[in-house]
């Protein structure tokens, strides 16, 4: 039924899933794009907070019914998953079987005839489509879709989803991903590393697993001990050779990451969130997390899209974008959730070829030094969908939510994850990894030519150039002092030139 508000004669009034929303009385996440239809004036086009409003003209209002302002959402706005599978539970069988019977063979009632089927279980009471050319589900022009769709002979449809009811993201192939996704990082790297001796490459990646491990905790504010530390390096190792996108291999995870008392023996049975103490009994609650009951299936789906994206043409950064914040937001377990996030964007990346081989993106460095647009791409998703959410907490922080909220975690818009992390490793091959190859050159250079002034031992050489990294440059009192004493004042002025000269950045100021 149409609310009666919703039928007055408005000047500007909301048009597909916006209007949807407003005649079911739906709580939704807002989508990105909002359709308006004004009685008079011009098409226009405007954004504010990331959402594009586009006002049409008159001759664009397409009628009062569901079935009406269902064709034009996915002909104007898109495809929202989420939203669909929320107007399905409201509207019923019976009006999307009205709606799909008064068109059987048009596309956009074919696309949602598939959709009820696929996301509720249920059969509507119509006949299979017959000879009808096969539509695909997605425009692969406005979407990242599968190369291997699926045929579904009832509703001649090419499935071309990423994932299926039980977990399905959608991204968006906006102007931002489509450049990235122009732009050949991967042999822009292959080139980068060509150029320097296979030694040093061998040198760099031990250090890489190192920084990489550090700056993963440090996201968290923990400090590894040594037995940590190297705990999560020899996972690294395993990451360009093992696939972990299974369950038993994410629990195998979830225990090497975490203090052993910690371990878990499945996903978890109590409800989590993200949030922070900021008064004694009282939490500012910043990620509530999917019911415990909704996890088996979110992350069974997950664990489906990520074969599926395995073998279907999708690019290695969008498959680690969609699996490794996926995972993040069902946060399976009670502790490791984001560490096991980040290891997954190396495990994917190395295992489809993206890194080349013996070398790894310290991914996880460019977040730390970028924190502002890290919390970005988790907030994209965390920050609209906290009004939908439920919750009651009680005295001892335990939470409990109150409706039922797994649809917005198995269909989320991950567009803006996506175009975060080629960002980030955008700013991993060209700032990054870049600086420690060349850097790392230069130490060797360096520590030859030093080794030609006095021939110290490789430790003393070492101290010698980290000390005065620290310094500016230069050698302070205390250091010379305490470990190279026997060094003659023009030793140490040569041995500092070669320093400033390879480090020119770090020359003492004057």
């Amino acid at each position: 039924m149409v609310n009666s508000d919703f039928q007055d004669n408005q000047s500007v009034r909301p048009a597909g899933y916006a209007a949807l929303v407003k005649m079911l009385d739906i709580a939704a996440i807002p989508h990105w794009h909002e359709s308006m239809v004004a009685s008079s004036g011009g098409h226009r086009i405007e954004t504010e907070g990331g959402i594009v409003r586009e006002t049409f003209t008159a001759r664009y209002w397409p009628g009062d019914a569901l079935a009406d302002h269902l064709e034009f959402a996915l002909k104007y706005d898109g495809v929202n998953l989420a939203i669909l599978a929320r107007i399905f539970s409201a509207a019923g069988a019976s009006q999307i079987a009205s709606y799909v019977g008064s068109k059987p063979t048009g596309k956009y009632a074919r696309r949602i005839w598939y959709l009820y089927e696929l996301f509720t279980g249920e059969k509507l009471p119509l006949n299979d489509v017959k000879r009808c050319s096969y539509v695909p589900l997605l425009d692969a022009d406005a979407y990242i879709t599968a190369d291997a769709a699926k045929p579904i002979p009832r509703q001649c449809i090419h499935d071309n989803l990423l994932g299926d009811g039980r977990f399905c993201p959608v991204v968006r192939r906006t102007e931002t991903i489509q450049r990235y996704l122009d732009t050949d990082f991967k042999t822009r790297c292959q080139k980068m590393v060509a150029a320097y001796p296979p030694e040093l490459i061998r040198r760099a990646l031990s250090y890489l697993y190192t920084k990489e491990t550090k700056s993963s905790f440090e996201i968290e504010h923990i400090t590894p001990d040594a037995n940590r530390t190297e705990r999560f390096v020899a996972l690294l190792q395993l990451a360009e050779k093992d696939d972990f996108g299974e369950k038993s291999r994410l629990l195998e995870l979830q225990n090497r990451i975490v203090d052993p008392r910690f371990a878990a023996p499945d996903y978890r049975a109590s409800q989590n969130y993200v949030g922070e103490t900021v008064a004694m009994g009282r939490e500012r609650i910043h990620f509530v997390c999917p019911r415990p009951a909704d996890v088996a299936s979110l992350m069974a789906g997950l664990i489906a899209a990520h074969r599926r994206m395995d073998g279907a043409g999708i690019h290695p950064v969008i498959h680690a974008a969609t699996m490794a914040y996926g995972f993040v937001f069902v946060h399976p377990f009670e502790d490791g959730n984001g560490r096991i996030h980040r290891f997954l964007i190396h495990n994917i990346l190395a295992r489809r070829g993206y890194t080349p081989p013996g070398l790894m993106f310290p991914v996880s460095a460019s977040m730390l030094k970028d924190p502002a647009a890290y919390d970005a791409s988790l907030e994209a998703f965390s920050r609209p969908l906290a009004p939908l959410i439920e919750y009651a907490l009680d005295a001892e922080g335990r939470m409990t939510v109150k409706n039922n909220t797994a649809v917005w975690y198995r269909f989320i818009d991950m567009t803006a994850q996506a175009e975060a992390l080629f960002g980030f490793i955008a700013r991993t091959i060209e700032t990054e990894l870049s600086e420690e190859l060349a850097f790392l050159a230069g130490y060797g250079r360096a520590k030859a030519a030093m080794q030609a002034v006095v021939d110290m031992p490789d430790r003393q050489i070492d101290l010698f150039i980290r000390c005065c990294l620290q310094n500016h440059g230069r050698l302070s009192a205390a250091k010379r002092g305490g470990h190279f004493g026997s060094l003659t004042d023009e030793e140490i002025s040569r041995m500092e030139g070669i320093i400033q000269s390879h480090w020119p950045s770090i020359t003492r100021h004057s």
